[in-house]
């Protein structure tokens, strides 16, 4: 087969329409998916992907319509970190940590409704994969990534298994994928990888690690998104997302799941590598797909040149051209689980 460089790449974009350049990517090198933002970062406006009901569920058709039918993935964790907003006519979705405080009272049922009624509506829009939930353990409160804006559920590892066990059944019912976060796991950390440099080497713990393992296969998808975490135990050079023995040590673990970077576009990200070297650190060290989000800077020409460097080299490399074989094999199988 002729491999495409563009299958491994999750990009992002500006507008609410799909731009002309990506529609020319990806008729020369394919396209593994795209990310929907609400809001402009770079251009400092709240309008970037997402305008209204109508206008997603266009915009995710004319994207599936593209004739690698590329996946469209959003962000919709729930409270802080919220694509779809209900100011712009979606449905309400409550914060993790909400849904970890009141999944053991009363209030289950009235939780467990908005959620079943959020992921309905994503599949309807023609989302294929929601990246979330977090799993991280709540083991720094003060995280201003994690705890401190609601993104876990909690510290204790059964609770994080019953509220997943929530989403997951939403998620079945509707037709939509999601995919775990951030592994190996960002609860304790002190820093956040949008802006510096993320050691987590001393908060990483077994019972961490085994959700991810464990959850994986129960979740739709079976995927897991890759921190920019460092842990010096494992590789003292390189973060998790493009460490060879950290990637290697997950896909013994889980040896089907669909493995995905977090953005390379974070800061603590851009302080090992630049976007290009660092998309093929990561396909090198057995990711999947990397996310350019294109949201903190714009690199069309960076995403092209990440392509064309993977089919150059799986022309060159039968070695490498194995690796990017079975990672685009993975993606077609979520491409392949189509929205009910």
């Amino acid at each position: 087969m002729t491999v495409r460089g563009g299958e491994l790449l999750m990009a992002g974009f500006h507008g609410t329409e799909l731009p002309d350049w990506l529609v020319e990517f990806e008729a020369r090198h394919g396209l593994g998916g795209i990310i929907l933002f609400d809001r402009d970062l770079e251009r400092k406006t709240d309008l970037r992907n997402i305008e209204s009901p109508e206008q997603v569920r266009a915009l995710c058709a004319s994207v599936h319509a593209l004739p690698s039918r590329p996946l469209v993935f959003i962000d919709q964790e729930g409270g802080r970190v919220r694509r779809l907003k209900p100011a712009r006519g979606f449905a309400e979705l409550p914060s993790a940590a909400q849904v970890g405080t009141e999944v053991g009272t009363v209030r289950a049922s009235t939780m467990r409704a908005l959620i079943e009624t959020s992921y309905a509506e994503m599949a309807d829009l023609g989302i294929d994969l929601n990246l979330a939930p977090v799993v991280d353990l709540n083991t720094n409160p003060d995280n201003p990534n994690i705890g401190a804006i609601e993104r876990s559920f909690s510290a204790d590892v059964a609770e994080v298994r019953r509220c997943v066990a929530i989403y997951c059944e939403a998620a079945a019912k509707a037709g939509l994928q999601l995919c775990l976060k951030h592994y190996p796991g960002l609860g304790g950390a002190t820093t956040d990888s949008h802006t510096a440099i993320t050691d987590i080497s001393a908060t990483i713990s077994d019972e961490q690690l085994a959700l991810f393992f464990e959850l994986c296969a129960e979740i739709p998808g079976s995927a897991i998104l890759v921190s920019h975490g460092l842990i010096r135990d494992w590789d003292p050079d390189w973060p998790a997302s493009i460490s060879q023995p950290t990637i290697t040590r997950l896909r013994e673990a889980v040896p089907d799941a669909l493995l995905i970077t977090d953005d390379v576009q974070m800061q603590g990200f851009q302080a090992f590598c630049p976007t290009v070297e660092g998309s093929l650190r990561a396909i090198d060290a057995g990711i999947d797909l990397v996310c350019i989000g294109n949201n903190l800077r714009s690199e069309a020409g960076e995403c092209r040149q990440v392509a064309e460097q993977i089919e150059t080299r799986a022309t060159a490399d039968s070695g490498f051209r194995a690796g990017v074989e079975a990672a685009i094999e993975r993606i077609a199988v979520r491409k392949n689980a189509r929205v009910l």
